[in-house]
């Protein structure tokens, strides 16, 4: 029989991911005068068995200290002010996610409207982690829209524009939550997305949507309105979206991510969002999804 500390030494984590998976129930325990033994055979057992579910390896595995998912400005001010070498890697949202289901990383950044709800990021999450205990933290409501070169030389002001003044758009590769907000929009403005014209290549980050503006090789495409501020691009604002960050629930009190949440609650962080522009921080903080 082993102890607690004993079988956290055994699988290799932390004691208290084991008290997490005992309270989800998820591994073989038994109590004998109020302390958790865990038969050392079955142990054994249940690792052989969850050997081949790459959700309950990774529920195991110390995640890398890494976010991934969908770029934000806000959040990568955040990282560097927090303290802690967090590395960011702008994948695009879905593909974050399923690398954070591979325990590839602590932190998945996300803004994935359904649309069939109109809810963004829970159904998403729900549908890509069914069995991991994950929870889901409200970053910002942040401000959508096209932006275009200054002073707006083709007058788009609409979706339709784009159509009707044959502007080249960039697009945003398959994927992202801006891909599947904009392909939305124009479903839902009527425009058959098939006559638009579109760059070759798509971008990978907004801020690779706005260069590309800048530079003149395309003539519009979505982004949020901090990054048409920072290259000093116009903005036409569409809808406003949801940002979350999805971490799994035992790493939720780990420092790196107390860090970064404390920081959201400085005078710092309010004035840093006020600046970039388009942030809505009413709710920053709060548990939006918590998946047991």
């Amino acid at each position: 029989m082993m102890t607690v500390h004993e079988v956290a030494d055994y699988l290799r984590v932390k004691e208290r991911k084991i008290y997490d998976l005992i309270n989800q129930k998820q591994i073989p325990c038994t109590r004998v005068t109020g302390k958790w033994l865990f038969p050392r055979y079955l142990i054994d057992m249940w690792l052989m068995q969850n050997s081949e579910s790459v959700s309950q390896d990774a529920l195991l595995r110390s995640a890398p200290e890494i976010v991934v998912g969908s770029h934000d400005p806000l959040l990568e001010w955040a990282l560097r002010e927090s303290g802690r070498p967090i590395a960011m890697q702008t994948t695009g949202s879905m593909e974050g996610l399923s690398r954070f289901a591979s325990g590839e990383a602590l932190i998945c950044g996300m803004h994935v409207l359904d649309t069939a709800s109109g809810e963004f990021n829970t159904p998403a999450i729900k549908n890509a982690l069914p069995d991991h205990g994950v929870v889901a933290i409200e970053w910002a409501w942040r401000q959508q829209g096209l932006i275009v070169a200054p002073g707006n030389p083709l007058e788009l002001h609409s979706l339709e524009d784009i159509a009707e003044k044959k502007a080249l758009l960039i697009d945003r590769q398959s994927g992202a939550g801006s891909r599947i907000l904009l392909d939305h929009l124009f479903e839902k403005a009527g425009v058959d997305k098939s006559l638009i014209k579109i760059a070759d290549k798509p971008a990978r980050t907004e801020i690779d949507v706005g260069l590309t503006i800048s530079n003149g090789k395309a003539d519009v495409g979505i982004a949020v309105e901090s990054v048409a501020r920072q290259l000093r691009l116009d903005f036409i604002p569409l809808t406003k979206e949801r940002f979350d960050l999805v971490m799994r629930r035992f790493d939720y009190f780990e420092p790196p991510i107390q860090n970064l949440l404390e920081l959201t609650r400085s005078p710092a962080f309010i004035e840093k969002a006020e600046e970039l522009g388009g942030y809505d921080l009413s709710g920053a903080g709060k548990v939006v999804l918590n998946l047991r």
